[in-house]
């Protein structure tokens, strides 16, 4: 399972026992698209070669008000 945490400066990824942090500008330069416009299911998919999308997805702006 994938653990994902979002912020202002980037994501913090805890991944089969590693943690490590995908800073926004990766995150901007891998997807192409802002940062707050970014969904979780895309960056997931940076993280996971085949990841388990399931709901509907949420843009990291939305993410970081609630």
């Amino acid at each position: 399972m994938t653990a994902l945490s979002f912020d202002e400066t980037g994501v913090d990824v805890v991944y089969n026992g590693t943690e490590f942090r995908l800073e926004k500008d990766l995150i901007e330069d891998a997807i192409q698209k802002s940062y707050p416009d970014v969904t979780d299911h895309e960056v997931l998919q940076i993280v996971e070669e085949t990841p388990e999308l399931s709901g509907e997805p949420r843009r990291i702006a939305d993410i970081i008000d609630s």
